[in-house]
């Protein structure tokens, strides 16, 4: 899990993109695609097509991350726009790693007992 601290800036890169791109791949996104810059301490998360796979790429002042993360169930709430990307804040990034609603946090699946 990705320590995330209040002060931390988090960019969802609306629409989704090639899940086969490694850390160099979406560094480059973030720069060409969206205009920033990925080594500044930002978290920027990124969607595969299907919405079951996230990853979130973050430089921590020491060297850049990338983490990746499959629902196995539900998927995950994106926005709707094609191009740019979406500020969040920590606490609706925790609910998008948990596929919650970031934008009206209800669980996209629930599991029902086996009884």
């Amino acid at each position: 899990m990705i320590p995330i601290s209040s002060n931390v800036r988090v960019w969802i890169a609306s629409g989704h993109c090639d899940m086969r791109k490694g850390m160099q791949g979406l560094a480059l996104m973030v720069q060409e695609g969206l205009g920033r810059d990925p080594f500044r301490g930002d978290i920027f998360v990124f969607r595969g097509k299907s919405g079951r796979l996230i990853k979130a790429l973050w430089h921590d002042g020491v060297g850049l991350s990338l983490y990746a993360k499959r629902l196995e169930r539900g998927h995950f709430i994106w926005p709707a726009t094609e191009r740019g990307a979406i500020a969040l804040t920590a606490g609706q990034m925790s609910y998008l790693l948990e596929g919650i609603d970031w934008r009206n946090p209800q669980q996209t699946w629930r599991p029902t007992s086996a009884g």
